[in-house]
């Protein structure tokens, strides 16, 4: 039998930094993680997915070099070597998140897959864990729907595709949300022919005036994307390859590859936990949570995608930092997600925070609506990356309510509004900010300076002007 003050069950993001945090400040820990230190995010998610982008962002500026008077040749792609970057990005970041890192700041880890006995017990391996409080952060895993011939095939998902060291011919990718998206782009990029199949719309929860734009450049590049597709089904052919078929409004579509990629989506790791046992609720979508991330056995904590509502790495980190509050100093603390961010990785990147324009008109919220086009920024204009704009919800007093940003580098520039959004600033705090010349962030004070555009340029300023230039 183990004692110790907190147990935390998965060494993903939140479960990483409930540790730490709870370790250094003093408290026992014992951590649980069955499979590889640092979860999805590190092994199958954030870290290969950005990584092999940057592979396929490398081939895009070889192949568009010419437009600035750079002229080479056609880009070859040597997958073993891209597939070497990808883990070699991953090796060079693991010691963060090492077993043996975690023991130095005296936390117990024990590599065992956890399951409660009791309400206040958890058996990992043959150790018995009591603890006076719990923190659950075991993530999610790929989300694969029942799809009509799916048996018949072989198939990815982001658990496994970055293991592949093989030329893609032609990938089928079911699922236009952003881990759809990205690794769509990035094949394609690759040299891959790419075709996009989703249900519903394409990345269904970003505003649709800045996803369309997403949507050109990727169709400009030439990916074969379907949306709002019906009846899908997968076969395959004589010759070895994937048949996916399906019916939307345009008619018939189908797409024979030699690849599948199923990125539909995530559900939370709740199996096997024997959370009956600890008295926790939970349903598919994850554990049930307060807003002290308590469960319903109130010494039992929860982070990160088992806990939602949304399932981002800097969302466990947050999360994280609630529970630290709560555990370890008896704080009421609880979450606040009026400023929660999101990026999609493509290229252009899709950044968001706060409200979007449709969930302040659902509101009931009387708002202004500020836009701003990448071609108006000089940055923009010399780096020939003039698709993109900005567009600003606020209230007509100037109360930043939320922004999204298409275009590149979205990512970056999306930062001054969580603080703005965070903060509870007006859009003068942004308006009255000197920003360098020429840079990208300069767009962020020029939509801010558009806010007072038409009181500060109005009939009644010309008269005040003309008054006061009397004297």
């Amino acid at each position: 039998m183990i004692q110790v003050d907190v147990c935390v069950v998965g060494a993903g993001s939140g479960g990483l930094s409930v540790a730490a945090g709870a370790a250094q400040m003093g408290a026992t820990v014992a951590l649980v993680e069955k499979g590889e230190m640092g979860g999805d995010c590190l092994n199958t998610g954030c870290v290969p997915s950005k990584s092999i982008l940057a592979a396929g962002h490398a081939a895009q500026s070889a192949r568009e070099a010419g437009q600035f008077g750079i002229h080479v040749s056609a880009p070859e792609v040597d997958w073993q070597a891209v597939h070497d970057h990808i883990h070699g990005v991953i090796a060079a970041i693991a010691p963060n998140d090492s077993q043996a890192r975690f023991e130095s700041f005296g936390v117990q880890v024990i590599r065992a897959a956890g399951q409660f006995e009791d309400e206040r017990t958890l058996r990992a391996g043959d150790q018995l864990i009591r603890a006076k409080y719990f923190v659950l952060a075991t993530g999610s895993a790929a989300f694969v729907p029942p799809i009509e011939g799916l048996e018949q095939v072989d198939y990815f998902t982001n658990e496994n595709i970055f293991e592949n060291t093989e030329p893609v011919k032609h990938l089928i990718v079911i699922g236009g949300g952003p881990i759809g998206m990205e690794l769509a782009q990035a094949h394609r990029r690759l040299g891959a022919e790419v075709t996009v199949m989703e249900m519903a719309r394409l990345l269904v929860k970003d505003d649709p005036e800045l996803t369309k734009i997403v949507i050109q450049r990727l169709q400009h590049e030439g990916l074969n994307l379907v949306e709002g597709g019906r009846n899908l089904k997968l076969e395959k052919t004589a010759d070895g390859q994937i048949a996916a078929r399906c019916e939307s409004d345009k008619g018939k579509q189908c797409a024979i590859g030699s690849h599948l990629l199923i990125a539909t989506g995530r559900r939370a790791n709740v199996n096997g936990l024997n959370l009956e046992a600890a008295g926790v609720n939970y349903s598919p979508r994850g554990v049930d949570i307060d807003a002290r991330l308590r469960t319903s056995n109130k010494r039992i904590f929860a982070v990160g995608d088992v806990a939602g509502p949304y399932q981002f790495t800097h969302m466990a980190a947050y999360q994280a930092g609630i529970v630290i509050r709560n555990m370890l100093f008896k704080l009421s603390a609880k979450v606040d997600y009026h400023a929660v961010p999101w990026v999609t990785y493509t290229d252009p990147e899709l950044a968001h925070v706060g409200m979007s324009e449709a969930d302040a008109i659902e509101s009931g919220r009387e708002i202004k609506v500020l836009r701003w086009q990448f071609e108006e920024n000089d940055r923009a204009q010399a780096e020939k990356r003039t698709e993109g704009m900005i567009k600003v919800i606020t209230t007509p007093k100037g109360l930043i309510l939320g922004a999204s940003i298409v275009g590149i580098h979205a990512g970056e520039l999306i930062q001054p509004w969580i603080l703005a959004i965070s903060q509870k600033l007006k859009i003068g705090a942004m308006a009255s900010m000197i920003a360098p010349y020429p840079t990208l962030a300069e767009a962020n004070k020029r939509i801010a300076g558009s806010f007072y555009t038409e009181k500060l340029f109005s009939t009644m300023t010309k008269r005040v002007v003309r008054f006061l230039m009397r004297f």
